[in-house]
């Protein structure tokens, strides 16, 4: 019998929502692993992340399922865990240490996207905020934090020629201002195929009974906080109203991210669609949720496959692996 260790961020004693989720992801893939006839071990990574990653070398295990999504309990040296992995030669679910390093930095994967034609916002450092302009809108984020973490609806402002407060005590290193797109905002999942990536149906956000002054955002009370408005209001729905041409460039747009960034094994996709259809891409998540309440895994069911078969894809995608699985 085959075995498998899922390694995972091990959460803190105070840990926040955002942190337990991944505790869900283990369970998750640890069952349906399971089903697949592997045997299944599990070990949270902590700060001493090298010395727990090197004793791996040795071991009985045909590979490791990767479902760390921060080091020293910062995404913006994530990638330094499939470094590691690949550095010892150790096989690894998900994405290589190239891909998570390049997507890591929504400023840098926006250079990447810019080069690549796909289509981003315009965006700002904090340090040109003069180059705003007057009466549009903007969104501040993160360049390092996914799941929306530092997204809140204050983030979303008017520039009316003066510094917006919010920008106070914000540096380039760790935040941008992003322009706004209003409009439609969906996350679409890709997972490896047989004949290549596939794209699986586009997720939309839909937001219930917002106002004008309330901005239509995946902040982080809409993802993560229960009994808010936020999160009561804010569904994902599988749309039926896309035009042929309209799913072929949602669809044409998450290929060439694949392409770009030389995913492998699974990744989401957000983007904004305005209202003349335009796409705009906001970020690619290398290392997406994959618990039995995420996104990609509603996209996968909604395509028709059931859950050993996705996971069964994303194993035969593996990275430091003769022939690329392991089954």
């Amino acid at each position: 019998m085959k075995k498998c260790l899922i390694i995972y961020n091990q959460p803190s004693h105070d840990a926040l929502p955002d942190e337990l989720d991944v505790l869900d992801q283990v369970r998750f893939t640890s069952e349906i692993l399971t089903e697949l006839g592997y045997k299944v071990e599990d070990k949270g990574i902590t700060s001493d992340f090298y010395n727990e990653i090197i004793q791996l070398k040795n071991s009985s295990y045909d590979f490791v399922f990767n479902l760390v999504e921060t080091a020293w309990g910062e995404a913006e040296i994530l990638y330094f865990i499939p470094a590691l992995l690949n550095l010892f030669s150790i096989p690894y679910s998900g994405n290589p240490v190239e891909a998570a390093f390049s997507t890591a930095s929504k400023t840098f994967a926006r250079k990447i996207m810019a080069a690549n034609n796909i289509p981003v916002a315009e965006g700002f450092s904090i340090s040109e905020w003069k180059n705003l302009k007057k009466g549009n809108r903007y969104i501040l984020k993160p360049v390092w934090e996914d799941g929306s973490i530092g997204i809140t609806e204050e983030s979303v402002f008017v520039f009316d020629g003066t510094k917006p407060l919010i920008l106070e005590n914000k540096d380039d290193e760790h935040w941008f201002i992003e322009g706004f797109i209003a409009g439609r905002e969906f996350n679409v999942s890709i997972f490896s195929g047989p004949s290549g990536p596939e794209v699986l149906p586009p997720a939309e956000m839909v937001f219930h009974n917002y106002d004008e002054h309330l901005p239509k955002i995946v902040s982080y009370k809409a993802k993560w906080i229960e009994d808010t408005f936020q999160y009561d209001n804010s569904r994902r729905a599988f749309p039926d109203d896309l035009s042929n041409d309209l799913y072929n460039s949602i669809r044409d747009v998450t290929l060439k991210c694949w392409h770009a960034f030389n995913l492998k094994g699974y990744a989401r996709v957000d983007m904004r669609i305005d209202n003349e259809n335009r796409i705009y891409v906001l970020e690619v998540n290398a290392n997406p949720c994959i618990s039995p309440e995420s996104g990609f895994i509603a996209a996968s069911r909604k395509a028709g496959y059931k859950d050993a078969e996705v996971f069964s894809r994303i194993i035969t995608d593996l990275n430091n692996c003769e022939n690329g699985t392991v089954i």
